[in-house]
């Protein structure tokens, strides 16, 4: 079978099993978990497969994978269903169909009672399928279509939970705040191929590279980052992702690790020389990540919800991401965004064993708990794994993919990046400063995570059963490549561009050094702020969801609705044993609510355009409204007037004959006498 045939195969497997799932749900029930589990291994043995043909041969010597097909006559810029695959964009595929996978596997017992099951797991492979598509397009109006389902998938998957408010608030924020960037995003799309005149990706950067380029390259590359922030989870148009917490976490895992939010760091890494055509655009690219990765590390420090701790670490490990973009170099992002794919969706995956353990998403609440990490042995050593490869400690994958970024800026401070994609010395300082305090901010969020939800002191954790066996798998498959994909640093580049991969001495030391720092002050803030609550009387947190389900989705549910009510504002809410107050001080009460962002966005937009919309109210009802109902009145009137004159009665008429013959009389005569 070719490699193009593969191909196509790889996003169209779990799309059939989508549609399968969907038809079959109600009438065969049985069919539901293997249509949502052997189409997306069957898309990942497939995509491994193209991989090794486009990257495991000759290395970076193998011509990229171009086939197409022009769809039908569109006029001057023609839409065609395209292919294009290189190695980095194999690689991606790859990591995608592991962890949509993992997540299917892994729902099968999550969310083994959930009468939603057949849709949700429909969904998922929808999702899969929709970011294959995206990797793999050789097309941008294809690549928009896998990018637009992403956000209908999203909508529905967050929203999974609706019985809850928070999940209904969370999944219309995700669809509106994404849609918001994807507007300029379209009319960027437009732009770029007016300019190149085709939707080729090919042509596009064989148009960026001639002697002519594009004639708007800095309009262009705006308008797109406002479509890649808002679908990557950047600054300003991030705040859909804490928010999306409310979903189910085997959803979040998908997201945060290899859909949604990758898409967008891919597409700039699909498209970079298109950015580097303009300055400006990297520079904005540069501030754009660096006030990310720094706020959101501040963020993730005050959060109390587990899963909100790990949304906020995606925000700013994307921020490295486009750091390292907005330097000139997308191997270090991508190989960032493969290592981090595998370490974060163990993070989810591991965050929902525990929340289903422990009854709660609360930290304040697991702190109070016993022996919690004795409940689930398998999620405290594989989340400890991918902890230690989130706070980027050598030799797990995250230190390797981190320095890469690193290492890029550092490069392009000091001015040795020549060539095409050369971006200015300004984005790598902007980078590599931020990128060492987020690694710092990381260790400390990372650590305060790990202290206060498996070092707890109180109660004894509530027993909810054992978890079942395939969760615990999925979790030990992904602690593989989160402790070893660093150490293949030597054979990416042969997939890649060819540039080295390889830990470079100075940011080597500065990283690690700066996630050292950041660790060990957030342990000795957590021996101090442990020693303090042990002598205040104040009761911190509420007891956690007490449920006899075995359902870890069912117990997470129940977790979320009563989060609100149990734990109300926890900014707010005194708690001498997080370390996260202590090392905030007066920024920990901003932090916690993510900076006012959202109160910002409501006074600026929102307020605004309820006003707007009760304005139109007002005129539509007392002025529109007005006018028709007049028009309706008056016929109305008329025919009153006209029905009360019909009486029947002879003498009437007569009189009404003469009087009006009298009038019109009196009426000539006047006209004559005024004429003569």
């Amino acid at each position: 079978m070719t490699t193009t045939t593969l191909a196509v195969l790889v996003p169209l497997l779990p799309f059939l099993g989508a549609v399968a799932g969907l038809l079959l749900g109600r009438t065969a029930p049985g069919f539901v978990r293997p249509l949502a589990v052997l189409p997306t291994l069957a898309a990942l043995a497939l995509a491994a497969t193209v991989a090794f043909r486009q990257g495991g041969g000759s290395g970076n010597g193998t011509a990229a994978l171009d086939a197409h097909t022009e769809l039908t006559p569109t006029g001057s810029v023609p839409i065609e269903l395209a292919l294009h695959i290189d190695g980095f964009a194999a690689l991606v595929a790859v990591l995608v169909g592991l962890v949509a996978t993992c997540v299917q596997l892994y729902s099968t017992g999550y969310l083994r009672d959930d009468p939603r099951y057949p849709s949700y797991a429909a969904l998922v492979s929808l999702f899969t399928s929709a970011m294959l598509l995206v990797v793999y397009s050789g097309d941008l109006m294809v690549l928009l279509v896998g990018w637009e389902v992403m956000g209908i998938c999203s909508y529905f998957l967050v929203g999974h939970y609706w019985e809850t408010p928070e999940a209904r608030a969370a999944s219309l924020k995700a669809f509106l705040v994404t849609k918001l960037g994807d507007v300029p995003f379209l009319i960027g799309l437009f732009a770029l191929a007016t300019d190149a005149g085709s939707f080729r990706i090919t042509t596009i950067l064989g148009k960026v590279t001639s002697e002519g380029g594009l004639d708007h390259p800095t309009l262009i590359a705006l308008l797109l980052l406002a479509g890649v922030a808002g679908k990557s989870a950047q600054f300003p148009l991030h705040t859909w992702l804490p928010d999306a917490m409310a979903g189910p976490t085997p959803v979040s895992a998908l997201i945060h690790a290899a859909t949604m939010v990758a898409a967008g760091v891919y597409f700039v890494a699909r498209l970079l020389p298109v950015f580097a055509a303009s300055q400006a655009a990297l520079i904005v690219l540069a501030v754009m990540a660096a006030v990310t990765m720094v706020g959101s590390g501040l963020a993730a420090l005050a959060q109390d919800d587990i899963k909100r701790v790990l949304a906020y670490s995606t925000v700013g490990q994307l921020g490295y991401m486009t750091g390292a973009l907005a330097v000139g170099d997308r191997d270090a992002a991508v190989f960032h965004l493969l290592s981090h794919g595998a370490f974060k969706a163990l993070l989810f995956l591991a965050a929902g064993a525990i929340i289903h353990a422990a009854g709660t998403n609360s930290l304040a609440a697991m702190s109070r708990m016993g022996h919690l990490r004795a409940r689930v042995p398998d999620a405290f050593w594989t989340m400890t794994v991918a902890l230690l490869a989130l706070a980027a400690i050598p030799p797990f994958s995250g230190f390797f993919s981190k320095e890469a970024v690193l290492g890029a800026a550092e490069h392009t401070a000091t001015g040795h990046e020549t060539g095409a994609l050369a971006a200015p010395v300004a984005s790598g300082w902007i980078v590599l400063v931020a990128g060492l305090v987020t690694a710092l901010l990381t260790a400390a969020y990372a650590t305060r995570l790990w202290l206060l939800a498996f070092n707890g002191r109180g109660a004894e954790a509530p027993d909810h059963g054992k978890q079942p066996a395939v969760m615990s798998v999925v979790l030990w498959v992904l602690a593989i490549p989160s402790l070893t994909f660093g150490l293949i640093t030597g054979v990416l580049p042969d997939w890649f561009d060819g540039r080295s991969l390889t830990p470079t001495l100075t940011t080597s030391v500065l990283g690690t050094g700066f996630a050292l720092v950041g660790g060990l002050v957030t342990y000795a803030a957590w021996r101090h702020t442990t020693a303090m609550a042990a002598r205040s009387a104040v009761p911190i947190g509420a007891v956690a969801v007490d449920t006899e389900s075995g359902d870890g989705g069912l117990v997470e549910a129940e977790a979320i609705a009563t989060h609100t009510p149990a734990y109300g504002d926890i900014a707010s809410a005194p708690d001498p044993a997080d370390p996260g107050r202590l090392l905030l001080g007066p920024l920990h009460r901003h932090a916690a609510v993510g900076f006012h962002l959202d109160a910002v966005y409501a006074a600026l937009f929102v307020r605004p355009v309820q006003a707007a919309a009760a304005l139109v109210r007002f005129l539509d009802r007392a002025v529109v409204d007005t006018y028709v109902r007049a028009a309706a009145e008056t016929p109305k009137a008329l025919g009153w007037a006209v029905r009360r004159a019909q009486t029947g009665n002879v003498q009437t008429y007569l009189s009404a004959l003469l009087a009006g013959t009298v009038v019109l009389v009196v009426a000539v005569v006047l006209v004559a006498t005024a004429g003569a």
